[in-house]
């Protein structure tokens, strides 16, 4: 099963929604990392469930237990072991999906690869998986800071079904997006969103989105021709989240209305460095960083699991009809959004340990 991400910096996550616990192994952290619990549970706090009255109602602290690989406060270099325990778990509001597929979620495909499914919560599908993610983000994160200490990673919500923020990304800073439940820097913007998902919830319904992130000050030369591009390795960290159905980088799919002498972004020197005086590549040319502002989006689709009856079919093949119980969020943007940036941490981190491997001037 492909629970490893990752070269130089490899993490691989454990556990089921409903299980005894979820969590991560990394392997390849540096020694002598200033890591401690407080800053991975900062990251695991902006994603937990029950946060708000427009998340899921499900009630747990996930607080984390660092096993390995940590001593007085630093790594050890060695693999670093992070779990989280399962406290509220409800299996028996699953018992109806133990026979019956729920529509657009894993139940029949997880079934039609290996015969075997847990049912509870959807085991390894469920969003419980990114505890894991997030937890390392957190550490790849700290990494990043001592290699690159003015990088960083911004993440917001832009979109909530047809309600678009307006925002400028120049001026928005790490936080700006926790100033309210919707993680949307656009106040006004937030509170349409805010209100629009409860609506929906009370009509047993969902929403999607768009999740947009930033990366500032990244150093030009990260990313590896010609399979593992930076745009291709942040596309597959983002798909690779649950609920994601899509990913643009720079001026992604509106390039396709530009001519080259419109798009191409013109070279200059600024501040005695090389610069472009615009930016729709979004920071990545030719699969490697070019030292500008690395931006992207990616689309998050209406959760699957609603309360609305619906068609579907069992394992035995009839058909059926099915209302989901259980508590789920109605629109999961607003904690895709520490997720974003996590598997962004994860992505970049990589890159930087494996660009120094390579190039000894940087080390």
């Amino acid at each position: 099963m492909g629970s490893t991400f990752g070269q130089l910096f490899r993490i691989t996550t454990f556990g089921e929604s409903h299980g005894g616990g979820v969590g991560v192994v990394i392997e390849g952290c540096p020694p002598r990392i200033e890591i401690s619990d407080s800053e991975i549970q900062r990251e695991l706090d902006r994603r937990r469930p029950g946060q708000s009255k427009i998340t899921t109602q499900r009630q747990e602290e996930d607080r984390c237990e660092i096993l390995s690989g940590v001593f007085e406060g630093k790594t050890l270099g060695t693999p670093i072991g992070i779990l989280v325990r399962n406290k509220d778990a409800r299996p028996e509001d699953y018992a109806a999906m133990a026979k019956t597929f729920r529509p657009s979620h894993a139940d029949f495909t997880y079934e039609a690869k290996y015969g075997i499914r847990n049912w509870q919560g959807g085991g390894r599908a469920s969003a419980r998986e990114t505890i894991g993610r997030v937890a390392a983000g957190a550490v790849a994160r700290k990494i990043l800071q001592t290699l690159y200490p003015k990088i960083d990673i911004v993440a917001y919500v832009a979109q909530i079904h047809e309600l678009k923020a307006k925002i400028d990304r120049s001026k928005v800073k790490f936080g700006d997006a926790d100033t309210n439940i919707v993680r949307c820097p656009d106040k006004a913007a937030a509170k349409r969103m805010i209100s629009l998902i409860e609506r929906t919830r009370a009509d047993g319904d969902s929403l999607g989105g768009i999740v947009e992130c930033l990366v500032r000050n990244a150093p030009p030369g990260l990313g590896e021709p010609v399979f593992d591009k930076l745009e291709a390795d942040l596309a597959k960290a983002m798909l690779s989240l649950p609920a994601t159905k899509g990913f643009e980088i720079g001026s992604g799919f509106s390039a396709t209305r530009m001519r080259g002498s419109e798009h191409n972004d013109a070279f200059e020197m600024r501040g005695g460095k090389i610069r472009t005086s615009s930016n729709y590549s979004g920071g990545v040319q030719g699969g490697i960083s070019n030292g500008e502002e690395i931006y992207f989006r990616v689309g998050f689709k209406p959760t699957a699991t609603i309360a609305r009856e619906q068609k579907t079919v069992t394992a035995s093949r009839e058909q059926t009809k099915l209302a989901a119980r259980g508590r789920h969020d109605p629109c999961v943007l607003p904690r895709a959004v520490p997720m974003v940036e996590a598997m962004t941490a994860l992505v970049l981190c990589d890159h930087a340990l494996r660009q120094r491997a390579i190039n000894i001037s940087q080390k």
